[in-house]
């Protein structure tokens, strides 16, 4: 960390402030509006880390911190304690650590009163915290979240998925060429679905054959629709809602002639630097999906939903979204899914999926489906491709995934994923 990691520190707090704040914002959003650019890359990496990690480990964190607290802090403090908290619990040198929190909080114009109460009570945590910091349970998901799924999964699930969670993730990577190469050249493995997997890498862009345009970062599991869906070179494909455009480039690099549809113009333009710098080519439109013309023999639909499937990627989606935008998503999954079924070819298939935990972004979705389409059937025999468990067949014939599965090689992100055969 550069200096005593004061920038990279203070910008973690920042992100969590903003994440955990009275209007919460995501991650995703703070970064792509720029948060941490003026920051040199190692440190950009680190408070992205940083902020990562305290989210993961926020209960614990709020478990240790509040023996030491009367009441709680304002939340620029209270987050300067729970990085700090994680930091040491963690291996951090208390030291270096103590210094740069009170450091923080003294620099602060409104704040600084508070440094007295951030020394004492980091001081406690370097002392009892790390030996308390491994009895605590693994953190829970929110209330509002928890409920629906239990009561989809059951709690024996949840305790694993929970425990998926707070152990994070590692890197995925599809490979343009050969995995196995690929897998040698970054210090990886291959998955039995063929992604490469890698443990604690380090800044993505300056990974071997990044650059060149060898690969691109995607989950094992958001990389199995497009080989489920099984696209033939100059097959029509229409790819919705593609950004950040991985399966468009697995499309692409399979030879398809690909139609990659998204409404928002920042997210389209990732799309189109991402095929630029992988050397593959697709038809991009801005456009909402619900509007989209012509006749297509296979269609990708990825809708927009919860995403409670990569909360192991993304732990501020807990904390920065209420479950209230649930109804909407799902009447838009449902509208999306019949207006796709209207330009797919007869004889034709889709793939619906989402990047959701909840039956209701996924299973109910195609059982609703199939009563409204008197041709559409599912194709079960479809989701047999390498590495996926016969038990992750649901038993409307969709594919479900969980961030436990592969627990023992770091999980995978939870995804439901079915093949939609229109008859002819």
């Amino acid at each position: 960390m550069s200096n005593t990691g004061v920038q990279a520190r203070r910008s973690a707090v920042f992100l969590l402030d903003q994440i955990l704040g009275e209007e919460p914002r995501l991650m995703s959003e703070l970064l792509a509006g720029g948060a941490l650019d003026k920051l040199p890359p190692d440190d950009r990496a680190r408070a992205q880390r940083l902020a990562t990690q305290t989210l993961r480990g926020l209960e614990r964190a709020d478990r240790l911190l509040q023996k030491h607290l009367n009441k709680q802090p304002p939340l620029t403090v209270q987050n300067v304690l729970r990085v700090g908290t994680i930091e040491l619990c963690q291996g951090g040198a208390a030291h270096g650590v103590v210094n740069t929190m009170v450091n923080l909080v003294s620099q602060h114009r409104t704040l600084s009163h508070l440094k007295g109460l951030t020394n004492a009570v980091l001081r406690k945590i370097a002392a009892d915290g790390p030996a308390a910091w491994d009895a605590l349970r693994a953190p829970r998901l929110p209330k509002w979240l928890r409920g629906p799924l239990s009561e989809a999964w059951g709690a024996d699930a949840i305790a694993a998925m929970e425990a998926a969670h707070f152990a994070g993730a590692p890197l995925d990577l599809t490979a343009k060429g050969d995995a196995a190469a690929l897998a040698e050249r970054v210090g990886g493995t291959v998955l039995p679905t063929g992604s490469v997997r890698v443990q604690d890498a380090g800044q993505v862009s300056a990974m071997p054959g990044f650059a060149e345009g060898e690969w691109w970062v995607q989950d094992a599991a958001a990389a199995l629709p497009v080989q489920i869906l099984k696209p033939v070179a100059g097959e029509r494909i229409l790819d919705l809602c593609a950004a950040p455009g991985g399966k468009t480039m697995q499309l692409a690099a399979m030879g398809a002639d690909v139609t990659a549809v998204d409404d928002s113009v920042p997210r389209m333009a990732r799309v189109k630097e991402n095929l630029t710098r992988v050397g593959l080519k697709a038809k991009t439109v801005i456009q909402d999906a619900r509007a989209i013309k012509g006749s297509y023999d296979a269609i990708l639909l990825d809708a927009p939903c919860s995403a409670t499937g990569t909360m192991r990627r993304h732990p501020d989606l807990p904390y920065a979204k209420d479950g209230s935008e649930f109804g909407e998503l799902i009447g838009l999954q449902a509208e999306m899914i019949d207006h796709a079924w209207s330009v797919l070819k007869p004889g034709g298939r889709m793939v619906f999926c989402t990047c959701s935990l909840l039956p209701d972004e996924g299973e109910v979705q195609v059982d609703e489906a199939l009563e409204r389409h008197a041709d559409m059937r599912v194709d079960v025999d479809a989701l047999s491709v390498a590495g996926v468990d016969p038990a992750w067949i649901s038993s409307e014939g969709g594919l479900r995934l969980r961030p436990d599965y592969w627990s023992d090689i770091g999980g995978m992100d939870g995804f439901y994923i079915a093949m939609l055969r229109k008859q002819g």
